[in-house]
C-alpha cells in the first residue's frame, strides 16, 4: 500500500502543478475553472477515489430468506480467472456489485444454514443487471444447501434510457466479415452505420452526424482522434483496423442517450473490453486469404469485357494467454498482421501526342499492385494479489505503411506513402471494499499520420495540344505530417453504501500535445506542352511552360503546427432504485478542453494589413464584422459551459420484468478538430506560387513578358533557383486567409430517446424513438465581398464572390459554428441470446430515419452564401431512410457452424441544384431519394443489399487435450448484387421523377467498397 500511496501522492503533485501553471499562464476563465477542479481532485484523490462503469458490469439483487434469518454476504468468482470480489448484504437483504468485468461468473451466496452457489451465468460489457434470489420459494427454499441454482434465465437487465446493443464475442468470431475490423458489426445498433469505402478504408457514423462525433472507450481509455476527421485514431484515410481483433472480448454500442461517464462523443459511443488471460493456457493460430480467383467480376470488368485484375487479401496472427501464477497473475498477448495487394492500371490519357512517349516512361505503364501492411500487437498482463485490489497493465501497438497508388495516369514515382503508427498504453489499479470501487488508471497514446511523397524530386506533368494531361513522373504533392502524444490520469469512485443507490463520480485531467504539418505541392510542379516535342527523346530536356511550386506566402505564421492541449473532466451519476420496479440514471458531466494554439493565436501585421479598409474596402459595408475574427492574442478563451445533464430511467410494468418502459435525454459536448483550428497558422504560412515561361511558338501558353512570366533558365529546375523568382516580384503570392471567430464554441448534441422492451420467452422485442438535434458544428465559410460590401450580384442569390479578393492576397476563409443536423427515428430491434442449451441467436434491427441538414453531409467549406444560415434545411443525404440490418448463429450437427448477416438499405438523398422555369443565377439547392430500381427480395427501393453467409467446420481432437482445428468460408453478397453508389446531382432535368438517367438516377458502375460476390478461406487451430 506505501508504493500506491506514493504514486497517488506523485500523481495528485504533478496533477496539482500542473493546473498552477495554467492559473498563471491563461485567462480570469480558465484561472477559476482550474481552482474548481483544483479543489475537485483534492477532493477526489483524497477519499480514495474510484470507478466508473464504462467497460465493466454492475451485478445487484435482493436476496430473501425464510422467516428472520437474513444472508450476510455474496461472492461473486470470476469463472475463468479465479478474481473474486465481495459484497454484503445490507438489512433489506440486498447486494450490489458495482462494478465487475465482464465475463462469466458464479455467485456464493453466505446464509445462517450455509453457502448456496450459483451455476455460471454471463455478464456483458456495460450490463447493468438484477439477479434476485427468493429462498421462501419452494423452487429454491427447499433445495439443499451447496445445491447449484440455475440463474440464466432469472437476470433482469436494467439498460436505462440508452439505445444501444451487445456484441459479444460469438457474435465477433462467428458472423461473417472480410475485414478483421471488430467495428463491423456496430451497425447492428439503430442508428449506426459501418461504412466501407472504395480504397478498403472504413468509417462509422451515427445518424445523420459524421464519424468525427464518433468515440471508442477500450477498458475504458477514449481513443478519439483529436487532430483528423475519423473519430479514433489511425482511422483517417486508412485501410487498416483500429485494434487487433482477437484481443477484443466483446463491446457495447450506445447510439443515443449515454450516462455521464462518456466524454467527447456526441453520435455513437462504444465501449470495449479486451481479453485476459485465464487459469488455463490457450493459444489460437489463424490464417485467412482472399484473392481474385475467389471473386465474381466487378460491374466495371463485367461491363468492358476485361479480365478480373489480380487481388490480394491476407490476413494471419496468433494469441496465447494463460496463468503466471494460478488466481494470482496470468497474461494475454495477440499480433494479428494485414497484407493487402490492390490492383492498378497505369496508362497514358486518352489524348493527343501519346504515340511519342519516350521510352524510358514505358515500363512505368501497365499493371501494377498497390501494397498495403499492417501489425497490431497487443498485450496485457494482470495481478489480483487480493480479492480487494487488481492491477492491470497493457500496451497496444499499431505500425501500418500504405502505398497511395491509383489507377490513372499518375505513374508509381508520384504516389505518397503513408506511415500510420500508434502506441497506447495503460496501467491501471482497482481497490474494491464491500460498499465502493476505486480505479485509477494513467495513460499514454502515441498517434503519427504520415503521408510523404516517395521520391523528393521535381514533378512533370506533360500535355497534349489542348492541355490535357498525357502522364506525370517524379516527386508527389502530398506531404503531412499530423498526430497526437501525451499521458492522462482517470480516477473513478462509485459508493454503494447508501440504500437503492450506486453513486458514481470521476474526473479525467489529460495533456495532449497536437501537432500538424501540411505543406503540398512541396515538390514543384513543371508543366509541359509535348506539341512542341513531338520527336524528342527525352521529354524531361524540354522547356516547361509554367512551374508551380509550394512556398512562404508572405504571411508569417509556421506550416508546422504544435499545441500543448490540456483536458479535464468531471462528472456525477447515480442509479437510483426508487422502488422495486423504477430505476432513474441521474447524471452531471462538465468538461474543459484547451487548446493554445487557438485561444494564444494573434495574427501577424502582413494578415491584418491584407484586410485593412486602406487595403480591402470591400468590408466596410459587409454584413459582418472582420473584428470578430481577428485575434490579438487576448480575445479568445477555453469554452467553459460544456454542462451536460444525462437522464434516463426504466420502469418494470410487471413483477417479472417481462415489460420494460425505458427513455432518456441528455446532451453531450465533442470538440473542436485540431486540423480546422489550426488553419489560421498554417495555410497563409505557405502557399503555391506559379510562374510562366516564354515559349516560342505555343500560343495556348503564351504569356505576356512581366514579373510572373519570365525567359526560361534551368536554374528554375533548384530550390535556389524558384527562390530567385520568388525574390524579383516580392511576398505578395496569392495565399489564403483563415480566420476564426474569437467566440467558437464546441460542437455538442442534444438527445431524447423512449420505447419499450417486451421479453417473449427467449427473445427480447424492443421498440424504440429516438430524436437527436446536432448543433454548432465547425465550418468554413467565404469572406470575400464586393465593392460595395454584398455577397451576390444585384438581382442574384447565386455566384460567390471569389474574383474579389483582397488585392495580391487569395480568398478570406473564416471558420464559426453552424453545420446542424436533426434526426428523429424509430426502431425495431429483435435479439435471442445464443446458450449452450438454445444453440441459436439472432440480432435484428431496423431503422427508419427521417434527418435533416443546413449542409450537404461531411462538407465543411459552406462558400456559396454568406452565411451557413442562408442556406436551407434539406433532407440529409447523408443517412439512409430505411436501413435492416440481421445476423443470426446457429450450431449444426457434426461440429458444424452457420452464421449469416444481412444488411439492407434505402437509396441516399441526392442534393442538386435548380427546377424547371428557374432562371440562372436564382436556382435553389434541393435533393430527392436516389433512384436505384435493382430488386431485391420482391422489393425495388433498396441500394444496399448484401448477404453474408460462413460455414465453420471444428475438428476435436481429444488427444492433444481437446485442441480444435477450424476450416471456415466466408461468402460475402452471396446473390453478387451491384450495390451501386454513384448517383447524377446535376439536377438540371425536366421532370425529377423521369426514370431517363437524370437527376437522382445511378450514374456510374461505381460500388464503394461493397463487394461483388466473394469467398474467404481461413483455417485455424486452438488449444
Amino acid at each position: 500500500m506505501r508504493t500506491i500511496d506514493k504514486l497517488r501522492r506523485c500523481a495528485l503533485s504533478l496533477f496539482l502543478h500542473r493546473i498552477a501553471q495554467q492559473r498563471c499562464e491563461r485567462g480570469p476563465a480558465t484561472r477559476l475553472a482550474a481552482a474548481l477542479l483544483a479543489i475537485a481532485a483534492i477532493a477526489v484523490f483524497a477519499t480514495v477515489p474510484a470507478r466508473a462503469q464504462q467497460n465493466d458490469a454492475t451485478l445487484r439483487g435482493t436476496i430473501t430468506l425464510p422467516g428472520e434469518s437474513k444472508a450476510t454476504q455474496v461472492v461473486a468468482i470470476d469463472a475463468a480467472s479465479g478474481y473474486r470480489r465481495t459484497s454484503d448484504v445490507d438489512a433489506n437483504g440486498k447486494y450490489n456489485f458495482a462494478s465487475l468485468r465482464p465475463g462469466r461468473y458464479r455467485l456464493e451466496i453466505a446464509t445462517p444454514e450455509g453457502t448456496r452457489s450459483t451455476d455460471e451465468f454471463a455478464l456483458l460489457v456495460g450490463q447493468n443487471s438484477v439477479l434476485d434470489f427468493d429462498f421462501s420459494e419452494p423452487e429454491l427454499g427447499e433445495a439443499p444447501v451447496e445445491t447449484v441454482v440455475v440463474t440464466n434465465t432469472r437476470i433482469r437487465r436494467m439498460e436505462g434510457g440508452e439505445v444501444g446493443v451487445n456484441v459479444t464475442q460469438q457474435l465477433i468470431e462467428q458472423l461473417p466479415q472480410n475485414n478483421r475490423n471488430f467495428l463491423a458489426f456496430a451497425d447492428l445498433a439503430p442508428g449506426v452505420a459501418f461504412v466501407p469505402g472504395a480504397n478498403g478504408e472504413t468509417r462509422l457514423q451515427g445518424g445523420a452526424q459524421d464519424s468525427r462525433t464518433v468515440n471508442v472507450f477500450i477498458d475504458g481509455v477514449g481513443q478519439k482522434d483529436y487532430v483528423l476527421k475519423n473519430g479514433i485514431t489511425g482511422q483517417d484515410s486508412s485501410r487498416g483496423n483500429p485494434f487487433p481483433q482477437a484481443a477484443i472480448s466483446e463491446y457495447r454500442v450506445i447510439s443515443s442517450n449515454y450516462k455521464a461517464e462518456f466524454d467527447q462523443v456526441s453520435s455513437v459511443a462504444i465501449t470495449a473490453v479486451t481479453k485476459s488471460g485465464t487459469n488455463e493456457l490457450e493459444a489460437d493460430f489463424f490464417f485467412d486469404e482472399s484473392n481474385q480467383d475467389f471473386r465474381e467480376k466487378t460491374p466495371t470488368e463485367k461491363s468492358t469485357g476485361a479480365e478480373k485484375v489480380d487481388t490480394l487479401d491476407r490476413q494471419y496472427g496468433a494469441t496465447l494467454g494463460g496463468p503466471i501464477l494460478r488466481d494470482l497473475l496470468h497474461y494475454f498477448v495477440t499480433y494479428e498482421a494485414k497484407r493487402r495487394e490492390d490492383p492498378v492500371d497505369i496508362a497514358p490519357g486518352n489524348t493527343q501526342n501519346t504515340a511519342s512517349i519516350p521510352a524510358e516512361f514505358q515500363d512505368e505503364l501497365g499493371n501494377f499492385s498497390r501494397e498495403f501492411n499492417e501489425d497490431l500487437f497487443f498485450g496485457k498482463i494482470n495481478f489480483v494479489p487480493s480479492e480487494h485490489d487488481l492491477f492491470e497493465l497493457s500496451v497496444k501497438v499499431r505500425e501500418e505503411t500504405g502505398e497511395g497508388l491509383n489507377s490513372g495516369l499518375l505513374l508509381r514515382s508520384t504516389t505518397t506513402e503513408t506511415d500510420n503508427d500508434e502506441v497506447r498504453a495503460l496501467l491501471r489499479y482497482e481497490r474494491s471494499a464491500a460498499t465502493w470501487v476505486n480505479d485509477l488508471k494513467l495513460t499514454y497514446e502515441e498517434a503519427s499520420w504520415s503521408p510523404q511523397p516517395r521520391a523528393f524530386e521535381n514533378t512533370l506533368r506533360f500535355e497534349d495540344a489542348a492541355g490535357a494531361e498525357i502522364l506525370r513522373s517524379g516527386g508527389g504533392s502530398n506531404f503531412q505530417d499530423k498526430g497526437q502524444d501525451g499521458y492522462g490520469i482517470q480516477n473513478d469512485f462509485t459508493f454503494t453504501g447508501f440504500a437503492g443507490h450506486t453513486l458514481k463520480t470521476g474526473i479525467k485531467a489529460k495533456w495532449v500535445t497536437l501537432n500538424a504539418l501540411t505543406q503540398n505541392q512541396v515538390n514543384p510542379l513543371f508543366r509541359y506542352n509535348t506539341q512542341y516535342m513531338p520527336g524528342a527523346d527525352n521529354w524531361n530536356d524540354e522547356l516547361p511552360y509554367r512551374v508551380q511550386f509550394g512556398f512562404s506566402s508572405g504571411l508569417g505564421g509556421d506550416p508546422s503546427v504544435e499545441s500543448e492541449n490540456l483536458q479535464f473532466g468531471l462528472y456525477i451519476q447515480d442509479d437510483w432504485d426508487v422502488t422495486d420496479r423504477l430505476t432513474l440514471n441521474l447524471g452531471l458531466r462538465w468538461d474543459y478542453d484547451e487548446t493554445p494554439a487557438y485561444e494564444d493565436f494573434v495574427h501577424t501585421p502582413e494578415s491584418l494589413a491584407a484586410i485593412s479598409p486602406t487595403n480591402y474596402p470591400n468590408l466596410i459595408n459587409a454584413d459582418y464584422d472582420i473584428n470578430d475574427y481577428i485575434s490579438t492574442g487576448s480575445e479568445r478563451s477555453t469554452y467553459s459551459e460544456a454542462f451536460q445533464p444525462r437522464i434516463g430511467f426504466s420502469y418494470e410494468i410487471d413483477p417479472e420484468a417481462r415489460f420494460v418502459v425505458f427513455g432518456g435525454a441528455g446532451r453531450s459536448y465533442d470538440r473542436n478538430q485540431f486540423d480546422f483550428i489550426q488553419q489560421e497558422t498554417s495555410v497563409g504560412s505557405f502557399t503555391t506560387r506559379t510562374f510562366n515561361f516564354q515559349v516560342p511558338g505555343d500560343t495556348r501558353n503564351n504569356c505576356a513578358p512581366g514579373p510572373t512570366c519570365v525567359p526560361w533558365d534551368p536554374i528554375y529546375l533548384t530550390p535556389e533557383g524558384r527562390a530567385s523568382l520568388v525574390n524579383s516580384v516580392g511576398p505578395l503570392g496569392g495565399a489564403e486567409l483563415r480566420f476564426i471567430a474569437n467566440d467558437l464554441e464546441v460542437p455538442y448534441s442534444d438527445q431524447f430517446s423512449l420505447g419499450v422492451r417486451r421479453v417473449f420467452g427467449p427473445v427480447e422485442a424492443e421498440v424504440g424513438y429516438a430524436h437527436i438535434e446536432s448543433r454548432d458544428g465547425f465550418v468554413w465559410l467565404l469572406g470575400n465581398r464586393r465593392p460595395d460590401g454584398t455577397f451576390f450580384a444585384p438581382g442574384t442569390t447565386q455566384g460567390s464572390p471569389f474574383g474579389n479578393p483582397p488585392p495580391g492576397r487569395g480568398s478570406i476563409i473564416i471558420g464559426d459554428n453552424g453545420i446542424e443536423n436533426t434526426s428523429d427515428a424509430f426502431h425495431l430491434k429483435l435479439t435471442k441470446t445464443f446458450t449452450p442449451s438454445s444453440p441459436w441467436s439472432v440480432n435484428a434491427t431496423y431503422t427508419y430515419t427521417d434527418a435533416e441538414e443546413n449542409r450537404k453531409f461531411g462538407e465543411t467549406f459552406s462558400l456559396d452564401y454568406p452565411t451557413i444560415d442562408a442556406y436551407p434545411t434539406l433532407t440529409s443525404v447523408g443517412v439512409s431512410r430505411h436501413r435492416l440490418v440481421a445476423a443470426g448463429i446457429v450450431e449444426l450437427p457434426w461440429e458444424f457452424s452457420l452464421s449469416a448477416k444481412l444488411t439492407l438499405a434505402s437509396p441516399p438523398y441526392v442534393i442538386g441544384r435548380g427546377l424547371p422555369g428557374e432562371p440562372n443565377g436564382n436556382q435553389q439547392l434541393r435533393t430527392i431519394e436516389g433512384n436505384n430500381k435493382n430488386v431485391f427480395l420482391f422489393v425495388d427501393s433498396w441500394a444496399l443489399r448484401q448477404v453474408d453467409l460462413a460455414l465453420t467446420k471444428y475438428f476435436t481432437m481429444a488427444f492433444m487435450g481437446d485442441s480444435q482445428v477450424r476450416l471456415r468460408v466466408d461468402v460475402l453478397n452471396v446473390f453478387d448484387e451491384e450495390n451501386f453508389t454513384q448517383y447524377n446531382d446535376s439536377g438540371t432535368d425536366a421532370n425529377p421523377n423521369d426514370t431517363n438517367g437524370l437527376f437522382g438516377d445511378v450514374s456510374g458502375l461505381g460500388i464503394g467498397g461493397n463487394p461483388p460476390r466473394t469467398f474467404k478461406l481461413s483455417v485455424g487451430f486452438a488449444f
